[in-house]
């Protein structure tokens, strides 16, 4: 099982990191400015993994690691790939998923920071032990969406019409919108399944929006999509 994370996928997440847009090709226009649009279409998808250690069981609380001042929460719709894959054509990525659900990538933020400033690879600060947390999944199905391969008349809502919120010690702290991620689920999909063989069980963390914030011990982070809670996870 592989855990594939994506980063930078949402404009408002960039500017509150100050991400440069396309930052790992090169590309140095920043994000929020009038260029931005006309980069995105050469930008691909920044994918990470996280390594099967990193899931953490969904009735286990999150231990803050010893190694780290700074442990940061993004709150992530989640996707399950479904069926064995390689070199898949966006218009049948749709096909390789059937349940979703929020997932929290927790994100060792002050390690990050002194990675990138030597060069260095920062997978450590993302995919150390218990990093990923997912919550309850639900089917597109029952948050709406219907395909055309599973009905003669299928919905016009898709996984890019859904929202979540997140919130921390009841606190609002993230309000998402799967259409505002600057690459779409079905495109992430087909451009991971060019490097990585997708296979059934492999989860998809698709990015996180603004609002990701510092974690501290007795935390309590609920979430909910399309208004039904699927996420609770305390902190210790």
């Amino acid at each position: 099982m592989k855990i594939i994370c994506v980063g930078m996928n949402y404009a408002q997440h960039n500017q509150e990191l100050n991400h440069k847009i396309g930052e790992i090709e090169g590309i140095t226009v920043p994000s929020g400015t009038s260029e931005t649009e006309s980069v995105i279409g050469s930008w691909n998808p920044t994918i990470f993994l996280k390594p099967d250690t990193a899931l953490l069981r969904s009735d286990w609380p999150f231990y803050i690691p010893d190694f780290s001042n700074e442990v940061e929460y993004e709150t992530e719709l989640v996707v399950k790939i479904n069926r064995l894959g390689k070199s898949i054509p966006e218009r049948f990525a749709h096909r390789y998923y059937e349940e979703v659900t929020l997932g929290l990538d927790f994100t060792c933020r002050d390690l990050q920071r002194q990675l990138k400033a030597k060069g260095l690879p920062w997978e450590i600060s993302k995919g150390f032990d218990s990093s990923a947390f997912c919550g309850e999944w639900v089917k597109l199905k029952d948050l709406g969406i219907v395909r055309e391969d599973e009905a003669p008349v299928p919905s016009e809502k898709t996984i890019q019409d859904l929202h979540f919120e997140m919130q921390l010690n009841g606190e609002t702290r993230q309000v998402g919108y799967t259409g505002d991620m600057i690459h779409s689920v079905d495109k992430i999909i087909a451009y991971v399944s060019r490097f990585y063989i997708l296979k059934m069980g492999d989860l998809i963390f698709t990015g996180t929006p603004a609002g990701v914030g510092k974690l501290s011990e007795g935390d309590l982070i609920t979430a909910q999509l399309e208004g039904r809670q699927v996420l609770e996870c305390r902190i210790r």
